[in-house]
């Protein structure tokens, strides 16, 4: 994946370094805007996954880049805790329950799936799978990080999931591979990460946090919870995407991904909300907490994604970046 052009002097700062056109860099950082805090944690993520070309893949564990991611996911997490609430101390047994709620208080929104089945242009769902396309092509990815942190029911659990998610073992059948159909069909680039450059920081704040959570033991509740809010609001969407879809004359390579998540889906929901999350505050009380505010963090950046795609089409924009 190419290194994107930067958004702000924090993004510039860490896109210089990782080419080596620069020697330092700030040890307190200040960003511009979400943009440039965004950009700059998304291509400090990015090192834990497939990397930048070109880069040299001992910048994942530097220790100045390391400091400035830090300083990055502070702010980060204080925007977080104002939109979602902290975590607060949750009675383990009621995790399920709580989660069904949280899910359930989350669909008062504007419905970007609906709009989707019945209104959008071929151009506007292009939008949509541009978005998609940055977590998409490495779906189950930043979950996986989860898996050696965790022990017993909750970690056969998830396993179970990610087994469904990487294809059983077969390429073809792997959600990232099936999502690059869909994409062939709106005559998309399939490059992994071609696409960071073309979406805003909506987009990438949502990428971010799986990173922030995946990448930090202490989150492990957090990015199951959050995992668990996939898959309990999946099913239905997926379904609106692949009527859409059809709608626009897609054909059944155009819909397989999303015609593949309505089953997969609605059974993951039953394993994620009482096997995996369940079992894991049982397990580690203390972090039942944690659970809950993954859900609703994920929720919550999804939504607020999901509001600015549908106010810029509802004006007749584009919910692309301008060039």
């Amino acid at each position: 994946m190419k290194l994107p052009a930067p958004r702000g002097e924090v993004s510039a700062a860490v896109i210089e370094a990782l080419s080596g056109r620069a020697t330092a860099l700030p040890a307190h950082p200040a960003p511009d805007d979400d943009e440039d805090l965004h950009l700059a944690l998304f291509v400090c993520y990015e090192l834990a996954y497939r990397g930048w070309d070109g880069v040299d893949e001992r910048w994942e564990w530097d220790p100045e880049l390391i400091r400035l991611r830090t300083a990055l996911e502070d702010r980060f997490e204080a925007d977080l805790r104002t939109l979602a609430g902290p975590p607060e101390l949750v009675e383990p047994a009621t995790v399920p329950a709580r989660l069904t709620e949280i899910v359930s208080a989350s669909d008062d929104g504007p419905s970007l799936s609906g709009y989707l089945r019945g209104r959008a242009t071929r151009g506007q769902f292009r939008e949509f799978v541009i978005h998609r396309s940055i977590y998409q092509l490495r779906e189950a990815d930043p979950h996986t990080f989860v898996i050696p942190r965790l022990g017993g029911a909750a970690k056969a659990a998830l396993v179970e999931i990610q087994i469904d998610e990487y294809g059983g073992g077969r390429a073809p059948r792997m959600h990232q591979e099936m999502f690059k159909r869909t994409m062939s069909w709106f005559g998309l680039n399939l490059t992994y990460g071609s696409y960071v450059g073309d979406v805003g920081a909506a987009t990438l704040a949502t990428n971010n946090l799986m990173g922030l959570f995946a990448l930090h033991r202490r989150y492990r509740g957090a990015m199951l919870g959050h995992l668990a809010a996939y898959e309990m609001t999946s099913s239905l969407p997926n379904r609106a995407y692949a009527n859409g879809l059809r709608r626009l004359g897609g054909d059944r390579d155009a819909t397989a991904f999303y015609d593949e998540h309505v089953e997969a889906d609605a059974v993951h929901e039953q394993i994620a909300a009482h096997d995996m999350c369940g079992s894991f505050a049982t397990a580690e009380p203390e972090l039942a907490g944690d659970v809950l505010f993954g859900a609703r963090c994920a929720l919550a950046l999804d939504a607020r994604w999901a509001a600015g795609v549908l106010a810029a089409w509802e004006s007749g924009s584009s919910s692309l970046r301008k060039s």
